[in-house]
C-alpha cells in the first residue's frame, strides 16, 4: 500500500499546480506587428499571392535561344544535364522582405549587379558562367537563375540579354 501513496501524491500535486501541455499564449500585437504597412503593398491583400510558374518549356526555349525541357517546379534543363534555368516565385510580400538580402548576396557572388528600371524593384546579376535576376512587383516576386549556357557565356552580354528577355516576359 505504501508503494501506491507516493505516485498518487505526485499525480495530485501535478493536477493542483496546473501542469498541462497547452501552448503558451502568443504575445499581443504591438507596434510593428503589421509589417505590411512598411512595404507599400496593396491594401486588398494582393501582395500575399504567390504566382504560378510564368513559363512553359517552349517559351523558355524561345527566350534563351536553346531547346529546353521542363524538369518540373519551374525548372528547365537542356536535357544533357548542363544548362539550367529556374524560376522561383513568391508573393510580393516575401519578395519585399528578402530583396535586400538577395541583392547583397548577389553582389558577393556575381561580377556585375545592375538595378532594373521600371515598375517594382529588381536587379540583374551576371558572371561568366551564370546569371540571376530578381523582380518584385504587383504580380509577385520572381527570381530567375541561369547557369552553364555555353552559347550565352560565349557572347558578350549573352546572359544579360537572355535575362532581360525573360524579365520582359514576366507578369507585372
Amino acid at each position: 500500500m505504501r508503494r501506491l501513496i507516493l505516485p498518487v501524491v505526485l499525480v495530485a500535486a501535478l493536477a493542483l499546480t496546473g501542469c498541462d501541455s497547452a501552448e503558451p499564449t502568443p504575445p499581443a500585437a504591438g507596434p510593428g506587428a503589421d509589417a505590411e504597412t512598411d512595404l507599400d503593398l496593396p491594401a486588398d491583400g494582393a501582395g500575399n499571392q504567390t504566382p504560378a510558374c510564368p513559363f512553359t518549356a517552349a517559351q523558355v526555349s524561345e527566350l534563351v535561344g536553346q531547346s529546353m525541357a521542363d524538369d518540373g517546379n519551374c525548372s528547365f534543363g537542356d536535357g544533357k544535364g548542363v544548362a539550367a534555368l529556374s524560376v522561383t516565385t513568391a508573393s510580393q510580400l516575401a519578395g519585399e522582405t528578402t530583396y535586400d538580402y538577395q541583392r547583397q548576396q548577389a553582389e558577393q557572388s556575381y561580377q556585375t549587379v545592375t538595378d532594373l528600371d521600371g515598375d517594382g524593384k529588381g536587379y540583374l546579376a551576371v558572371k561568366d558562367i551564370g546569371a540571376e535576376a530578381v523582380l518584385v512587383g504587383g504580380a509577385g516576386s520572381f527570381t530567375v537563375t541561369l547557369s552553364s549556357f555555353e552559347r550565352l557565356g560565349a557572347e558578350p552580354d549573352g546572359y544579360a540579354q537572355a535575362l532581360r528577355r525573360l524579365l520582359d516576359a514576366l507578369p507585372r
